[in-house]
């Protein structure tokens, strides 16, 4: 078992990447019994806190931090629940630009700080999800030559569907300038109102420009799904083995990305 590494990004904020990091991995882990890592490089650690939030964990004791400096990151991996971790991440992660900067003279070293961090322990997981701040900068660089695959998260407005070109853009570089070996493998709209033009108009204008790369799983605007960013994600089971119908509603599109996913990833690997 060697991990697939996913890179949720965009260069527009806003856009959906943390709830795509959060709702993928949870259900990943839940639904599909699969050993799952989080890691959060976004120093505003949305994605840490709303993974604190589901098992109300209210201290998390080690972040990225703490694993860069004692150069392991294994010392800083938080359990979650059951095939779920988290490497987490904090404020004081903002110094990461000027860490990789001073200990590394080579560009090509500076942007594999994470990935040579991560190889030791990509063997415990069957995938890894990192959640990167919307910005060109040494977070999404060493996240770009840390993954296999990035999913761009975009949200229908003419902002984000920009950010995907620029986001595409800066991923060509990256491979062109450092040899990386990284693809895209989905773009996903997320939080659409379904029925509002101006949604479904930039929705077709992405797919005219990004063809099959756009999911045909969408992830529409749901009071449940934004209830999680503050109270933690949930999916309630009964008794009788039935899933709670609003939570799984707010799961079920997440459940097919990740078969979506699968299916592309054994595309690309044949």
């Amino acid at each position: 078992m060697t991990a697939t590494t996913y890179t949720v990004g965009n260069f527009k904020g806003g856009v959906g990447k943390t709830k795509i990091v959060t709702m993928l991995a949870f259900d990943n882990a839940v639904i599909n019994k699969k050993k799952t890592l989080v890691i959060d490089i976004d120093p505003q650690a949305n994605a840490s806190q709303i993974l604190a939030r589901t098992v109300n964990m209210e201290r998390i004791e080690k972040t990225i931090v703490n694993g860069i400096n004692e150069n392991d990151l294994s010392v800083c991996i938080t359990p979650i629940m059951e095939n779920l971790d988290l490497i987490a991440c904090d404020t004081s992660f903002r110094s990461f630009s000027n860490y990789v900067i001073t200990n590394y003279e080579d560009e090509k070293d500076q942007i594999m700080v994470l990935e040579k961090l991560l190889a030791p322990i990509k063997d415990r997981y069957d995938a890894i999800f990192i959640d990167v701040p919307p910005t060109i900068s040494a977070y999404s660089d060493n996240a770009m030559a840390a993954s296999d695959y990035s999913i761009i998260a975009f949200q229908t407005q003419e902002e984000s569907l920009d950010g995907i070109g620029k986001y595409i853009g800066y991923q060509k570089f990256m491979i062109n300038k450092y040899n990386i070996d990284l693809e895209v493998i989905s773009i996903i709209a997320c939080m659409l109102e379904p029925d509002d033009d101006l949604d479904k108009n930039v929705l077709s204008d992405a797919i005219n420009l990004y063809g099959a790369a756009v999911s045909q799983n969408i992830v529409n605007f749901q009071k449940r799904l934004k209830r999680y960013s503050r109270e933690g994600i949930s999916l309630k089971k009964y008794k009788n083995g039935n899933y709670d119908q609003w939570d799984y509603r707010a799961h079920e599109t997440f459940i097919k990305i990740l078969a979506e996913l699968e299916n592309r990833r054994k595309v690309f690997e044949e």
